[in-house]
């Protein structure tokens, strides 16, 4: 990293100001963090801070989670916004005349020079709302295609289905595979279509070892080749090992998260109705994505999203329709949900999702919150009293006149206030900041929001009748930013601020005993781009803590300087006080096992630390997992999956401890067992 001469001395311990970043307490030769592993704090870490959150927006769930490999299935018009289109069409410039020609995007004609041979068809679609005609050119090839990706490094065998219905002519048509933009045909099957009523037809496809390389594009394909016109919808094409619906590579890095608790909510929640998304899934209808502008095929519903709690071993949690939705909407999901999940009772209910926004559909106004969120908790607590009730509480940085109004509600209506913290790291206050001021800043949030926390749930406890009995589930929390240079959720940068996220987590889960990070899919977690599944390293640091055997906080000091930020951040841009190591200490629920998290906030200097431990004889090793890289800007992506992970060694100790450095701009997690 390219280092400022003046940003060298503030980190390196001067008392030089650096714009608007100084040091406060300089890094020292060597760090100490003395450990009293007698001083035990008696309430456990809880689980449920280690929650995460799936959302469909981008490809987080169709055309990520899912293992649909086809877009827009069903043929429909509408389902993206102008401005997704726009995007659409500006990244691929064939798609306009595909469009000219009547083709829902993002089908394309096999052959644009035959002009206008295909008709949208509405009134009885197979399928939702439209369906498509294609007229054969006599003694030509006519048909349809699409451009995807497949999972060709994992799976040579594909199974799809489409339904159709003859109008005249010929009855026979080819299903193919193609290389991109070549009449190379990878893998086909002819089928008849012979019934002038719709039918499902069904295929399978088997791609040649070396005919398909990794990442290169593909063509799904359905041919005509006579004087054929038919009517066609409600396509689809999985991989033949997809994992009851699902990308088995993507449910095998959810599952190794160790994440017990997924959030199925977000924006969409406000305009999503949860009876679209259950029974056969080519008879569920596509729609537009209210909030994303992004199709909604409801083939990922209600049931897909607990069996896939259930393969990665999570507990549900829901955020409810209070936009467009009604209570007793309300109450019906949530019976059918305790209908379909039967591992325990007194899951987690959100009531609403950021409803102080007006970005969501239906928002209430201030005067009608109170009252809606005790109509909605009725309806709940009549389905299931031992249901847990999130109401939608405000930003630990904007809270009070909002949160006063859920609070003029009894105690019982809910159990906790939802808080959400996603930032852009790019806007600073100080004009003209360098990256690293941007860097700094950035890594100093946690800190802040761990005090504002305890302001937002000062206000609760000097609510009458509310002491002690109602807390906070943050359930979103992101570190955003598209600053060139600048930590953001994709690069090492984002997985340091990860690190303070989780200790401050730890440090707080009295206040705070929920926590969704963004998300599972896309953002923080787990990508899949050109059919290759892969992890940011924020999602590797997220596994760190959510893995560790760690049940107890004990009592530790670390002293290894500090640093203050003035004008960073617009949301929180004064932080005093911000530790360059941070650090977390816990023991295991038998108390066999002591783990130390800590994060080094320093973008230049490795800090050496003496770990010195008391009441605890450590054994002669300790297992080190490190994550950090040349880079904060490195990123993970579909042609280096790996160039970021968690790397694991072991050093030797002493039973009262031992040395050890942990490298700037990093995160590690230190376990020992006892003697």
């Amino acid at each position: 990293m390219k280092k400022e001469i003046p940003l060298i001395l503030v980190f390196l311990g001067t008392a030089s100001l650096y714009g608007q970043l100084t040091v406060t307490e300089p890094i020292p030769k060597v760090a100490t963090i003395d450990i009293d592993s007698s001083a035990v704090q008696q309430r456990s870490i809880p689980r449920t801070i280690f929650g995460t959150f799936l959302e469909p927006i981008g490809n987080s769930t169709y055309n990520g989670l899912w293992a649909e490999v086809l877009q827009n299935p069903s043929l429909e018009e509408g389902l993206w916004s102008a401005q997704n289109v726009t995007e659409m069409v500006h990244e691929r410039p064939e798609l306009r005349r595909a469009s000219e020609l009547s083709l829902p995007l993002p089908w394309e004609p096999l052959d644009e020079r035959q002009g206008n041979r295909y008709e949208v068809h509405s009134g009885d679609a197979a399928n939702s709302w439209l369906s498509l005609r294609v007229f054969a050119v006599p003694g030509q090839t006519t048909g349809i295609k699409q451009k995807i990706y497949l999972p060709i490094h994992r799976t040579p065998d594909y199974v799809g289905s489409f339904y159709a219905r003859h109008l005249s002519g010929n009855t026979t048509i080819l299903v193919a595979l193609c290389l991109r933009e070549q009449d190379t045909i990878l893998a086909s099957q002819q089928i008849d279509v012979a019934d002038s009523a719709w039918k499902k037809y069904t295929f399978t496809l088997h791609v040649p070892e070396g005919k398909l390389h990794h990442l290169d594009p593909a063509d799904f394909v359905l041919q005509l080749t006579g004087d054929e016109r038919i009517e066609l919808d409600e396509f689809s094409l999985r991989p033949a090992d997809a994992q009851d619906g699902f990308d088995p590579d993507a449910v095998k890095l959810s599952k190794e998260m160790h994440s017990p608790l997924v959030r199925f909510g977000g924006n969409f929640t406000s305009s999503y109705h949860w009876s679209d998304g259950i029974g056969p899934h080519d008879k569920r209808i596509s729609m537009r994505n209210n909030s994303w502008g992004i199709p909604e095929y409801n083939t990922f519903g209600t049931d897909e999203f607990l069996e896939y709690c259930r393969l990665i071993g999570a507990d549900p949690q829901f955020a409810l329709n209070m936009g467009s939705g009604t209570p007793q909407e309300a109450a019906d999901w949530v019976r059918y949900i305790e209908e379909h999940w039967t591992t325990h009772s007194g899951l987690l209910f959100e009531l609403g999702n950021e409803l102080w926004g007006n970005w969501n559909l239906g928002y209430p106004t201030r005067e009608e919150l109170a009252k809606r969120t005790l109509d909605f908790s009725k309806a709940v607590r009549a389905v299931d009293p031992h249901a847990r009730l999130i109401a939608t509480g405000g930003d630990p940085d904007r809270f009070k006149d909002w949160n006063a109004i859920q609070l003029t509600n009894a105690p019982e209506t809910f159990d906790y206030l939802s808080t959400h913290f996603v930032v852009g790291a790019g806007n600073v206050q100080l004009n003209n900041a360098p990256t690293d001021f941007v860097s700094a800043a950035a890594w100093a949030l946690p800190i802040e929001i761990e005090r504002r926390l305890h302001d937002v749930q000062g206000q609760i406890n000097n609510t009458p009748g509310y002491n002690g009995k109602a807390h906070f589930a943050l359930t979103e929390w992101l570190f955003a930013g598209h600053r060139a240079g600048a930590p953001n959720f994709t690069n090492t940068g984002g997985a340091v601020f990860t690190g303070g996220i989780l200790n401050m987590l730890m440090r707080n889960a009295d206040t705070v005993p929920i926590s969704d990070m963004t998300g599972i899919m896309e953002f923080a977690g787990i990508w899949k781009k050109r059919s290759q599944v892969y992890a940011t390293p924020a999602y590797y640091v997220f596994k760190m803590y959510a893995s560790a055997d760690a049940d107890k906080l004990v009592s530790f000091t670390a002293k290894s300087g500090t640093y203050s930020v003035s004008h960073g951040v617009e949301r929180l841009p004064d932080i005093a006080a911000v530790p360059y190591l941070d650090v977390i200490a816990a023991l295991s629920q038998d108390g066999k096992r002591l783990s130390l998290f800590c994060v080094n906030r320093s973008l230049d200097t490795d800090i050496p630390a003496a770990i010195r431990l008391h009441q605890f004889a450590a054994s002669g090793k300790a297992k080190v997992q490190l994550l950090t890289s040349a880079s904060m800007n490195d990123i993970n992506d579909e042609i280096d999956p790996a160039h970021v992970q968690v790397v694991e060694n072991f050093e030797s100790t002493t039973p009262d401890g031992w040395s050890h450095t942990f490298p700037h701009a990093s995160v590690t997690v230190i376990s020992v067992d006892r003697q």
